[in-house]
């Protein structure tokens, strides 16, 4: 489970590394250390990804036994297991928008917000994409044979971002439910009873509940085995050939990922967009209320991409060459300052975690009324802001890409 007290030792971990991993690589510095760099990034690429398919792998098994005996307990392991496993993924995030690969794939696997009436019932209060004909399909309870086909087919149908077929989110929602509330620390509340096979089954058909469950997990180990083969740095498609680039372009897919998922897409779509709307069907992680996890987590992975770290889910620190020492070597103050704006924006990922984990969730802190939410979320937005800012400037400016 994702707890304050592990989100507390990732932030000393990343207070506590990074001069001893910058004082090695120092020593490596180089004519070819730009090479080394673009390595070491794929290095990461393969790890990390691998990480989260073997997280995604244990979540399949405590899915499967859910299915096979469902009760309270199998039931709160599986969904335990999703937020470990969505936390591991949240730091692959980094790899977006630099590298199209992983871009264009991105959306089978975290695509949101979803309508999720195409999926399973919903309440009659339900609020969907204007206009999308398949907002309330239910394909549970229809006819449709629920394989991987159908699932692959009904994936954005329609040309609908909404319809989300596929992924975490889809699994997230048929574990969780609807989250229906603002209640502290609430999320959905299904219950285990819907994947109960005959009389005691609620919400029936739990039959093809399980079935759907069953698919999209693993639909989901397949795609996260197709990108982790890509990142293997000796045979993988993409490995070859983002190593193939010359190192301008391989630094510039690096700092514009980091930046890219800073400000676009953690400060502007995750954060901004749900606190201007102050909606909780615009939380990336609504059903449940575990939104607070992956902002920590996207936050993490850029300042880990920059210093060439990672700490892997079983506890393997995994340290390279880095842009950080790059960047130390040749303008020691602009390190510093990116550095003092990693910190800060770390320390106000902790402060909205630190909220939720006392029961003011993300879905709470973006509330009209809720004035110190809404000041923690702004803070964190301005912080990101001047970090991504920085990350420009190294890019642009620095390093003339």
């Amino acid at each position: 489970m994702i707890t304050m007290k592990k989100i507390l030792l990732f932030i000393l971990a990343s207070l506590v590394w990074v001069p001893f991993l910058q004082a090695s690589n120092e020593n490596l510095l180089g004519k070819n250390y730009e090479d080394e760099i673009a390595r070491h990034y794929v290095q990461l690429g393969h790890v990390m990804f691998s990480d989260a398919l073997q997280t995604a792998q244990q979540l399949h098994e405590d899915i499967s036994a859910l299915i096979s005996n469902p009760n309270a307990d199998t039931h709160n392991k599986a969904k335990q297991s999703w937020i470990e496993a969505h936390a591991v993924y949240s730091q692959t995030e980094v790899f977006r928008f630099g590298n199209p690969n992983v871009d264009d794939w991105e959306g089978r696997v975290n695509a949101w917000p979803m309508d999720e009436g195409m999926v399973d019932y919903v309440a009659n209060s339900y609020e969907h994409e204007e206009g999308n004909p398949h907002a309330k399909e239910n394909l549970i309870a229809g006819s449709k044979k629920i394989d991987e086909q159908l699932l692959r087919d009904m994936h954005e149908v329609a040309g609908s971002e909404a319809n989300v077929a596929t992924g975490y989110h889809v699994i997230e929602f048929l574990l969780w439910g609807q989250d229906l509330n603002t209640d502290p620390g609430a999320g959905g509340k299904r219950s285990y009873t819907d994947y109960l096979q005959g009389e005691n089954c609620t919400n029936a058909p739990c039959d093809r509940r399980a079935k759907y469950l069953e698919t999209v997990s693993q639909l989901l180990l397949s795609d996260l085995g197709d990108m982790a083969a890509q990142w293997e740095p000796q045979n993988g498609g993409y490995a070859k050939e983002f190593l193939a680039l010359d190192n301008k372009e391989q630094l510039r897919r690096i700092l514009f990922g980091m930046g890219s998922l800073s400000f676009g897409e953690l400060a502007a779509e995750r954060i901004r967009v749900a606190l201007l709307a102050n909606a909780q069907e615009d939380e990336q992680s609504c059903f449940s209320d575990t939104t607070n996890v992956a902002i920590y987590n996207n936050a993490l992975a850029v300042r880990n991409i920059y210093a060439g770290y990672y700490l892997a889910s079983d506890g393997t620190e995994i340290e390279g060459p880095s842009i950080s020492a790059l960047l130390k070597q040749r303008d020691s103050k602009l390190h510093e300052y990116l550095e003092q704006q990693f910190a800060l924006t770390l320390a106000s990922a902790y402060a909205i975690s630190e909220a939720a984990d006392q029961g003011e969730v993300f879905d709470q802190q973006i509330l009209a009324d809720n004035t110190q939410g809404n000041a923690r979320l702004q803070k964190m937005i301005n912080r990101l802001r001047n970090q991504t800012s920085t990350i420009e400037k190294i890019s642009d400016d620095f390093l003339a890409l």
